[in-house]
């Protein structure tokens, strides 16, 4: 047995078995769900963003420090403070200073914290209306519990009447944004009730999708307790993990109802929906968790188990789609069709039946629906369909060439945070660069006099506001100094004082020594890790690009579709990027979505994004031309083969793009800026794929080349093994026997007692055909 069947009747099995005994499998499934929770309570973690960039000369720096001045390692963060009247140096508001000061000081972890007011070194602002504190932690990052212990000592000056306000540094685990991913499943219920006209049928889905999700989220918890994993990761795998849940749930579904209109009985849809459309969830899965854990080319830990933390959300979604989700479609049976929603017997409910019974074979004409139709139009004008959309494809793409990849600032966070507030009073009391100062080390035998010189050269330094006295180590060997620059973290002239810094002004200065010097500092480590991950870029994208050529070349067995797929791959991507950039680094109506600065694309979005939608556009491709292939190996007719196929997937591929998007486009309303162009990127890439691409670009071009499409050279065609991703052979290999001489079935179900013996049409096995 080939390799293919024995994936699709393993499959057959696997949604047969559960469909007839439902609640085995959902005991099954809670049992997994209760040990993953187990687990991550007693062995489980909390996120934390310590950054390595292993190889970077930020992270020397803080080797180097660990080592030799673990005083001016591991974190820190600041403590803002402004007077509301008069001034800080006021008696009652100097005491209100202090008392948070001592408060905070007693939290644990706490190394020590800086005087405002120390005459050696002062950190007040010339009219004494703001002042900072620098508070070093011996963990790095701090945590959720150091972060609460700040905040707590924050209302204590604020009880006593003076502003106090704290850094992302500090309070970033603590203050974690939330999701809005409801409002996405308001909009994928009622998308749903649309595309099936049944709550029932619309429901299974959404409960698949959001057991797969928790289960997802606790395993990133657990995960969370042997390594870092970045505080993003938890919305991110949500974001992508609910968004490829329902679509592939959604599939199924569709596939199981049209086989229940079939005449077929419960087990037998289930088992026959899993073997088909079960197939092409698990390769379209597979595909986006290969990608997502490739991600480990980037050469950054953190972005790695960024990677891996979304993969293991869209491997339990997958898992659920072909497991859980038939044993909950046992357990409807046949109230699936229950509580309709406008009248079953209505003539839209007329067309959809039409239309579903087209997924799985059955004919209609092409004149029968809208997509039929559109096929046709597109097939009369291939060559205007085909240079309007690519035309279209390539304007909205051009942004991506004036891409900046960077980290915004806490200048463009919500302006009800507290680490908003805190980058506002610095920049109004000390200027835009206090929110970005840079750390320079000096390793060197006489650190004392060389560092004395480095300061000298950089405070010279066009861009600089102030550099620092150093601090030597006990040992004399290791120097730091602190720089202010000019510019904000996340303009491009902070930058390029960093690469000045590194590559002119710190050498020259140490010419002739054995010395060295480092800079770090947050916004030198993002500006490494922006560099690190835009080198990496091209090498993820080709790999990427070359598995979805090869994999599609299995699939549908021809050169020129998984060409032309890697293709529109990249052009709805490149679109995606674009809108990102016009939108956030251009500044086109981010207003509409709660941003009122330009910054720079994060440094994460291009990477994590391409690996995401190369998934989910392998999805829609598959469905797609699978239903084509089908069709020209049936009729070898090119034209007819497009329009039978565009005409019986377009209805469940728009349902599912309006999911993802609603999905996506929910997480809009998070105030942090790098989820928000998570949200843009996907909402846009979603639906430029599923319109643009599948709906006008693959029609068209799939005319002009007619049977070409499906040419591939014998030897290469004698090499290749033979893939049927959507389970046709197993939905042909089987029949429904015929009824014996008294009119009934040639056997009956028994059920199990388990509930599940609920069929009105009795369970037969299938008999091979032949």
């Amino acid at each position: 047995m080939d390799l293919e069947d024995i994936m699709s009747n393993l499959l057959y099995r696997w949604g047969r078995a559960a469909a007839r005994h439902p609640w085995r499998m959902i005991g099954a499934w809670l049992i997994v769900a209760l040990a993953v929770v187990g687990f991550q309570a007693s062995a489980g973690g909390e996120t934390s963003d310590n950054f390595r960039i292993p190889g970077t000369e930020a992270q020397q720096a803080i080797d180097l420090l660990d080592a030799r001045f673990p005083a001016q390692g591991g974190s820190s963060g600041q403590i803002v403070f402004a007077a509301d009247h008069g001034t800080l140096i006021d008696p009652d508001n100097r005491a209100a200073v202090q008392a948070t000061l001592d408060a905070v000081a007693s939290g644990d972890n706490v190394l020590g914290v800086t005087d405002p007011f120390d005459p050696a070194n002062p950190t007040v602002n010339a009219d004494a209306t703001v002042a900072y504190s620098i508070v070093r932690y011996a963990v790095d990052p701090p945590g959720e519990a150091e972060g609460h212990a700040a905040i707590a000592a924050a209302d204590v000056g604020r009880d006593l009447g003076i502003e106090v306000e704290l850094s992302r540094q500090i309070v970033n685990t603590a203050t974690r944004a939330e999701g809005n991913e409801a409002i996405g499943l308001v909009v994928a219920v009622i998308v749903l009730l649309v595309a099936f006209g049944s709550v029932i049928a619309a429901g299974i889905p959404i409960g698949s999708a959001i057991f797969g999700i928790f289960i997802g989220l606790s395993l990133i918890g657990v995960m969370a307790g042997f390594t870092d994993v970045p505080s993003i990761s938890p919305m991110l795998a949500t974001m992508i993990g609910l968004g490829v849940g329902i679509d592939y749930a959604l599939f199924v579904v569709t596939r199981h109802r049209s086989f229940l209109k079939e005449g077929r009985s419960i087990t037998e849809a289930a088992g026959l929906a899993n073997a088909t459309s079960g197939s092409a969830v698990l390769f379209a899965g597979v595909t986006v968790v290969i990608a997502l854990a490739g991600l480990r080319v980037a050469g950054i830990p953190a972005i790695a188990t960024m990677g891996l933390a979304s993969a293991m959300a869209v491997a339990v979604a997958m898992v659920a789609a072909v497991t859980l989700l038939p044993a909950l479609l046992g357990l409807a049976g046949h109230h699936i069709d229950r509580f309709s929603i406008g009248g079953r017997r209505s003539r839209r409910a007329a067309a959809n039946a039409a239309a579903n019974a087209a997924l799985t074979g059955g004919m209609i004409t092409p004149t029968e629906t809208l997509a039929a139709r559109w096929a046709h139009r597109i097939g009369d004008k291939p060559w205007r369909y085909t240079l309007l959309s690519l035309t279209g494809l390539l304007v909205l793409a051009v942004p991506v060439l004036s891409m900046r990849t960077g980290i915004a600032d806490d200048g463009v966070s919500d302006s009800s945070t507290t680490y908003r507030k805190a980058y506002d009073t610095l920049a109004a009391g000390f200027g835009e660069g206090f929110n970005g100062p840079l750390t320079v080390v000096v390793d060197s035998p006489s650190a004392a006099a060389d560092a004395a010189t480095v300061q000298a050269a950089i405070q010279r330094t066009p861009g600089v506001v102030v550099v620092t006295p150093p601090i030597v180590n006990p040992a004399g060997d290791t120097a730091v100094l602190t720089v202010i620059p000019a510019t904000s973290p996340q303009q491009e002239a902070t930058t390029q004082l960093v690469h000045d810094l590194r590559n002119d002004v710190i050498p020259a200065a140490l010419d002739g020594s054995s010395a060295t010097g480092y800079i770090t500092g947050q916004t030198a480590s993002f500006i490494d890790i922006s560099e690190r991950l835009s080198s990496r870029l091209p090498l993820f994208i080709g790999v990427v690009i070359g598995l979805s050529f090869l994999l599609l070349l299995l699939v549908f067995r021809s050169v020129l579709v998984p060409l032309k797929a890697a293709i529109m791959n990249l052009l709805s991507i490149g679109a995606a990027y674009g809108a990102v950039v016009a939108v956030f680094q251009w500044g086109w109506g981010n207003s509409l979505i709660g941003v009122h600065q330009t910054v720079p694309v994060s440094p994460f979005l291009p990477m994590i994004m391409f690996a995401v939608l190369f998934g989910l556009s392998m999805d829609y491709e598959v469905f797609l031309l699978s239903r084509v292939r089908e069709e020209f190996v049936r009729t070898g007719n090119s034209r007819q083969s497009v329009v039978e196929g565009l005409s019986a997937t377009a209805r469940v591929i728009t349902s599912a793009a309006l999911i993802m998007i609603s999905v996506f486009a929910s997480f809009l309303l998070v105030p942090d800026v790098e989820i928000k162009m998570f949200a843009v990127g996907l909402t846009v890439a979603v639906l430029v794929d599923a319109t643009v691409v599948r709906m006008i670009l693959v029609p068209a071009s799939m005319e002009l080349m007619g049977d070409a499409n499906w040419w591939l050279p014998a030897w290469l065609d004698r090499l290749l093994p033979h893939i049927d991703i959507e389970g046709t052979k197993v939905a042909e290999a089987y029949t429904v026997p015929s009824a014996g001489a008294d009119g009934s079935a040639d056997g009956a179900e028994s059920g199990d007692g388990d509930g599940d013996d609920q069929e009105t049409t009795p369970d037969r096995e299938l008999v091979p055909v032949g």
